[in-house]
């Protein structure tokens, strides 16, 4: 992973390319997510995706001689831990329960306010500034979000599983832009791939420590037995962890994190293409166009 990263960070825009491979990545995983999540309850699923992620990424630095414990000030490490806490444990259990309550199309509209949220963040935090060809790529990527999730979905959802799932949505929305905007300064010390350990680590932990004292725990993990259920998490959790996660924060590293979170923005895009190819979810003009606006808005972010 860490030679693949060393590569990428070659081509002309890396961190813009990057952030679009993440958006891709965590789209993927997401399809997969939305099936098994009738089944699976998201802090079981959330704890699989955490561990299979890190099960992954530390046999790859001890094959790569890289340090698992590099001698880094302890502000460093207690801060990553702090936005695994955040980002992950907490953002992505709520995400997976309102991906449950809403489905794809109505998380979707919620799921725009995290460009918002990153660029305010940015803003409040770094001192970022966007220029005017910038903004209105973003204003088309929301735009095209919006296009694509705003048609009526053919089931009807029960008021009470509505608004819980915006509030969700929109808390986890939240937590991921402040998760990641808190360790950007952070990115030029650490190498990508001990930062997005680091973080899958506390993460983890954090979700592992809530089951263990959980009275349902059993119940919840019940479902990860089944060779049905793994033949989807398993991928799935390899896709959201192991890949999005490590060039989420590669993007975040390499360009600022207003451009790099726009472009994560892409994820609600590719989760309607995805769809239409492997769930054979049929497409339409309004996706289309949708698809056209993200791919000019991306364009426009691009230009530095």
């Amino acid at each position: 992973m860490n030679g693949l990263f060393e590569s990428l960070q070659q081509l002309p825009a890396a961190g813009e390319v990057l952030s679009i491979a993440a958006a891709f990545f965590w789209a993927a995983a997401l399809v997969l997510f939305r099936v098994v999540g009738r089944d699976v309850h998201p802090l079981a699923l959330n704890l699989f995706k955490n561990a299979l992620g890190v099960a992954l990424l530390v046999p790859t630095m001890v094959l790569l001689g890289r340090s698992l414990l590099p001698a880094l000030p302890f502000r460093v490490y207690a801060v990553f831990l702090a936005s695994g806490i955040i980002g992950i444990a907490v953002a992505d259990t709520l995400v997976l329960a309102s991906l449950n309550k809403l489905g794809a199309e109505l998380l979707a509209i919620v799921d725009c306010a995290y460009s918002p949220f990153i660029i305010g963040l940015s803003f409040l935090f770094l001192d970022e500034r966007m220029n005017l060809l910038q903004l209105v790529g973003v204003a088309l990527i929301v735009l095209a979000v919006l296009l694509i999730s705003g048609r009526k979905s053919d089931a009807k959802i029960p008021r009470r599983d509505l608004v819980q799932g915006i509030l969700l949505g929109v808390a986890s929305v939240f937590l991921m832009a402040a998760g990641i905007v808190m360790v950007k300064p952070l990115l030029v010390q650490t190498s990508v791939l001990w930062g997005t350990t680091i973080r899958l680590v506390g993460g983890g932990a954090a979700v592992a420590i809530l089951l263990l004292f959980h009275p349902r725990r059993r119940e919840f993990m019940r479902p990860l037995g089944s060779a049905k259920t793994l033949a989807l998490l398993v991928p799935g959790s390899f896709f959201a962890t192991y890949l999005s996660n490590g060039f989420w924060l590669a993007g975040m590293r390499l360009t600022t994190a207003s451009v790099a979170g726009s472009l994560n923005q892409l994820s609600t895009i590719f989760i309607f293409v995805l769809a239409a190819l492997f769930l054979k979810e049929k497409p339409t003009g309004r996706k289309v166009l949708a698809v056209a606006l993200a791919f000019t808005g991306a364009l426009m972010i691009s230009v530095l």
